[in-house]
Order: C-alpha cells, then structure tokens, then sequence
C-alpha cells in the first residue's frame, strides 16, 4: 500500500486530514485497526529476516503494529520531523526521551517551568541513575547560555510553559545547544504543531501529550516522540520496545481520528481565548492574565514570530486569592472543574493545588505558579456562554 503524498506541501488542515493514511485496500476512508498482538510469517525464512531486519513486515504490537505506524507517519508529517514514535502516555514519551538518551554520569539541564510530573521524574527520579540535573530559566538567554557551559547531554524544556506561559526563543535556544553538542528536546504540548513547530527552530527532539489537543476529546491517553536523526530514532524505538511504554492500537485509532479536526477545533478555541482573555484583563476582580496572544504578555513579540497561533491556554490571578479562587471554582456551571487540557470542553483547575501540588511550595512561588493563580484551557463551546459562565462565578467573590 503506497502512502499518500504528504511531501506535496499540503498546509495544515489538509494534513489533519489526510497525513499517516496508505492508500485503501478495500476503499476504506477511515483506517483499519489492527486489534493483534502478533502477525503471522508467510515462511520460516521470512520470519527470521523480519527478525534479523533484513525484510520488512510486522512481527509483534510491541514492536510495530499498522494503526500505530498511521498515527506516527500523521504526527511526523504535523511536526515536519523524519519519524515518530508513539508511547502509552506523554509522561511515557517524556521518559522513554530521558531514560533512553541519557546514562549516569551525565548532565541533564532542564526549563525550571514544566508540567509537575516532568519536574517529578527530573528533580527526584533521574539523580537515582547517576545522572545531573540542574533546573534554568529557558526564557532567559543568558542564564541559558551560562547554564549550557556545563555541556548537558539534553536540555529538555517546555514553551509556553505550564502553567505560567512563559516563552522560550526556540532559534536562539537551539542555537546556544548546538554551539556546546547539547542536544534540544521540546514539549510542543501546549502549542501543537498547528502552533508552532520546534523542527524549524532546529529542536531535535519534540514530545506530546496526545492526550490533549491533539486528540481533542479527553477520552483517551497517548504520547509521541518527534524527530529527524536516524540514530536517535534508533536509540528510542529500542528503548521504548524493549521496556514496553508502546501505544495500544486502539489507543492509536481513536487519537488519529482525533486528530483529523485539530485545526477545526484550534481555530474556534484560539478565538474563543483570544476573546477571554482580554475580557478577563479588564474584570475588576481579575488581578492578572497571562496569554501569548495579549500585547501586554512579556514575550509577545517571541509568540509572534515563532508561533502561527498563540494557543488556547489562558493563566490569570484574582484578587481575592487563594480563596476567592477556590470560590470562583466551585460557582462555575459549564466549565468543568478538572486537570487536563486541550478538550473541545472546557477545563479549569487551581495549579498550587492540583497539577502542580507536588512542587514545594517556595519553588512554586519562585516560579510564579502562586496561589491566586488559574488555568484555563478555553474549548470550543460558544464565546458568549462561557464569558456569562465566568462572569456570574466571578459575581460571587
């Protein structure tokens, strides 16, 4: 089955559409899915050159599986990376990254800003295996450029950030681990590759959480590893099938059917944050909002130059605190109250005290991640019933 000729230049909502799909056997538009754990050879000798890697096919779902594959070819072609693999989770994909490259006695340096668990498995769970971590602000250049004099194996960091939205200049970051053999790696999570795309910016690496934009409809959990280099393809498709964090096809099916509306649903949340975001700037109980798209973000002018879309996460503060955003929270009627991002729903949640309740409290604060805050990841529904949703929960501060 040949594949379809994504290399055409397709733009994005064409690839949304189409990339990863092989030409149909039977006339099929949706792709099949491949429920099986293992493939049956043809003869004994085709089974050994599988093996050996001297013939192509499908061997064992661990290894490979056709649904699978479909999903990766799609996200490689969004990302406009070489390869792609998909791994059970995006803390599975993030894992496989830092387990798979890294050994001990070598550094890793790390955005000081990142989703709790990367920050778990970083600050507590690496150092076990011998290996240096140290934490920077990546939006700075020059604690960047001091902290890479140390010659990291990776830098690993997230832009925007989660969930303080702070940017990183990806061209200049790339630029500065290069010029020590640093090796790049992005979580492009937050933005999508309809946002922004780290490979043109010369990341060598980018890792997803499939379980959100991506996939769109909080139904299911998946990650994804991008990239272009053959060797570090190989180094990470035979850590992820020997230690086993590989993607269910079924898993795959449904998050590449996801993924066929990404910039349908991006477009209407994008405008509807857009939206919220000044709206919630100008509120008399609202003390603070972070969004790329606002002029007044500090790196605006970044957002605008290395991504297509500022994204549909919106960070804001009231001036009421902690308990005024525990109130705000609780009077809320159509917004779901729930960790998680990137749904046609929308989701909201108290950072200090959920996804981020595992930082200590004074790393919390330095970073900005204060108890006022909330994250807000804008859906889909219509603009003037989630502005009514916010204003009758603010009313009650």
């Amino acid at each position: 089955m040949a594949t379809k000729p994504e290399a055409a230049g397709w733009r994005p909502a064409t690839l949304a559409i189409h990339a990863g799909l092989k030409e149909a056997v039977f006339g099929e538009v949706s792709p099949p899915i491949f429920q099986t754990s293992t493939f049956t050879f043809p003869d004994a000798h085709v089974g050994a050159g599988r093996f050996s890697g001297a013939q192509p096919g499908y061997i064992y779902t661990r290894m490979g599986n056709p649904t699978v594959q479909a999903l990766e070819r799609a996200v490689a072609a969004l990302e406009g990376g070489q390869w792609a693999l998909a791994a059970a989770s995006g803390m599975a994909a993030i894992s496989a990254v830092l387990l798979g490259l890294l050994q001990a006695g070598e550094r890793l340096l790390a955005g000081d800003c990142l989703y709790g668990p990367s920050l778990t498995v970083i600050t507590r769970e690496l150092p076990r295996f011998g290996i240096e971590t140290r934490l920077v602000d990546t939006s700075d250049p020059a604690a960047l450029e001091q902290a890479l004099a140390a010659r990291p194996r990776l830098l690993f960091l997230e832009t925007p950030t989660n969930p303080t939205l702070k940017l990183t200049d990806l061209t200049e970051a790339a630029r500065l681990a290069q010029a020590v053999g640093t090796l790049l790696v992005v979580d492009n999570t937050f933005a999508t590759p309809y946002c922004q795309r780290p490979l043109e910016h010369q990341a060598d690496i980018v890792v997803h959480s499939l379980t959100k934009a991506l996939n769109g409809h909080s139904d299911v959990i998946g990650g994804m590893i991008v990239g272009r280099a053959p060797d570090l393809h190989r180094r990470l498709k035979g850590f992820l099938t020997l230690t086993g964090g590989v993607m269910d096809p079924h898993q795959a099916w449904l998050i590449l059917r996801g993924l066929r509306t990404l910039t349908l649903r991006l477009d209407r949340s994008q405008a509807n944050a857009l939206a919220l975001a000044t709206w919630l700037a100008a509120h008399p109980q609202v003390a603070w909002v972070i969004y790329p798209g606002l002029p007044g973000h500090p790196q605006h002018q970044i957002a605008a130059r290395q991504m297509p879309g500022f994204g549909f996460m919106i960070s804001f503060g009231l001036k009421s605190g902690r308990a005024g955003a525990m109130t705000f929270l609780n009077h809320l009627r159509l917004i779901s109250l729930a960790v998680s991002l990137g749904g046609v729903e929308s989701l909201i949640q108290h950072p200090a005290s959920m996804t981020h309740a595992g930082v200590p409290q004074s790393q919390r604060e330095a970073l900005g991640i204060t108890e006022d805050m909330i994250r807000f990841s804008v859906g889909c529904e219509d603009l003037a019933d989630l502005q009514e949703d916010l204003a009758q929960a603010l009313a009650k501060l």
